[in-house]
């Protein structure tokens, strides 16, 4: 019996510029490491690239400048309401700085106790103390100080309320800070709402359309299409971008799919096995001591080979071990599982028992996390990740 199943490799690659052929470079980095580690390719092994070296060899970027200028053209500058930012200097703070470039007045409506990953403003149980509920009340910045003053973040130690109104400010535009987690509040305010949360951006847009804002986009509707000579991402807008330089954002990239396909291509070729292929970002998965949660990219993968497409099918082998074949042990009790295994069809196993407690999730969002926790976000130098075994089984030999 073969006793290693999934392996998991960080692959190394050149620092990817713009114009580069990431396709070709991932698939010679890959088939560099197989000839340097001795790696066998098998069918179904599978590789996957991060978004950002995509990115990058695809020039997807954006300057402050570019995101004000659409952001002006679809608001018209006046009086803009600013919903549900994440906290962060990485993700949001170049595209804030972009709308208040490009307005006259901010009014900036933050989530609490939390934005929508988990960076808290203030915990539960100082909301508690102060009575307050944060799915009813509205706080204005002057109530919100009285009640918990000046917050930090853990990890950052950023007051992200002031960090967020002295950059809205330094562009020249006017800045009025409000709690709560009603979109529809911001309509006291002005007519013209850009909703800038991720995951649920859908829900506040349709609640702000049926409120009667004139206005309304997401982070979506912004550089969905070329500005001034700016990249853009015709699916996703500025969701999934992040900070380049102090002027310029790194969009999510586009044609992913047609990335992973050619990738896949490139490599099955070289091998003579089905090697699948897939573009990753953010993992989805939650931080249970700081309480983030990972996914700030509006997907976990925005392309991948066909062969990714689906969800896992899978016997949990500990409910067969304590159930069906409760009574056995040993080579009796291998021979039974792997004969169970064997009889699977394709047939999805939902709501079956025998698969109860096993991972409910698409193949790609498991397996870019899989990848995101591999590659790290720093100086790994491993923007490619190869897997093998995937997809095996017990009974595989």
């Amino acid at each position: 019996m073969r006793t290693i199943g999934t392996v998991v490799r960080g692959v190394r690659a050149p620092i990817i510029r713009q114009g580069d052929d990431i396709a070709q470079i991932a698939a010679d980095a890959v088939m560099a490491a197989w000839e340097e580690a001795g790696i066998k390719p098998c069918d179904r092994d599978v590789v996957a690239v991060t978004e950002s070296v995509v990115a990058r060899a695809q020039g997807n970027y954006a300057s402050v400048d570019q995101i004000a200028a659409d952001l002006r053209a679809k608001t018209g500058g006046g009086t803009v309401g600013v919903a549900f930012p994440i906290l962060s200097r990485n993700r949001f703070s170049l595209l804030l700085k972009g709308f208040a470039r490009g307005c006259k007045k901010i009014v900036l409506l933050l989530s609490y106790p939390s934005d929508e990953v988990g960076n808290h403003l203030v915990d539960w149980d100082r909301l508690d103390a102060a009575g307050v509920n944060p799915y009813s009340d509205t706080l204005t910045l002057t109530q919100f100080r009285e009640k918990f003053g000046h917050i930090v973040h853990p990890f950052t130690g950023v007051d992200y309320i002031d960090f967020y109104s002295d950059l809205i400010r330094g562009e020249g535009c006017e800045v009025e800070v409000l709690f709560g987690n009603k979109v529809t509040t911001l309509l006291e305010h002005t007519d013209t709402v850009l909703t800038c949360d991720i995951h649920t951006r859908e829900r506040s847009k349709r609640l702000l359309r049926e409120a009667g804002a004139k206005v309304v986009l997401g982070l979506d509707d912004l550089l969905c299409t070329p500005v001034d000579g700016s990249g853009y991402n015709d699916e996703y807008g500025l969701l999934g971008s992040n900070k380049a330089t102090e002027e310029t954002v790194k969009l999510f990239p586009r044609d992913c799919t047609n990335v992973a396909d050619r990738l896949s291509k490139l490599l099955s070729a070289a091998s003579g096995k089905k090697i699948e292929a897939m573009i990753y970002g953010d993992g989805a998965f939650k931080d249970p001591v700081g309480k983030i949660w990972e996914l700030a990219d509006p997907v976990v993968s925005p392309g991948y080979t066909a062969g990714l497409i689906g969800t896992p099918n899978e016997l949990k082998l500990k409910y067969l071990a304590d159930n069906d074949f409760g009574d056995l042990s040993g080579d009796a009790l291998k021979a039974a599982i792997e004969e169970r295994i064997r009889a699977k069809t394709g047939d999805s196993l939902v709501g079956n028992m025998v698969s109860e407690g096993t991972t409910p999730r698409r193949l790609t969002d498991l397996i870019g996390s899989l990848c995101d926790l591999t590659s790290g976000s720093g100086d790994k130098g491993t923007p490619i990740v190869y897997i093998q075994g995937y997809f095996d089984n017990y009974t595989n030999e």
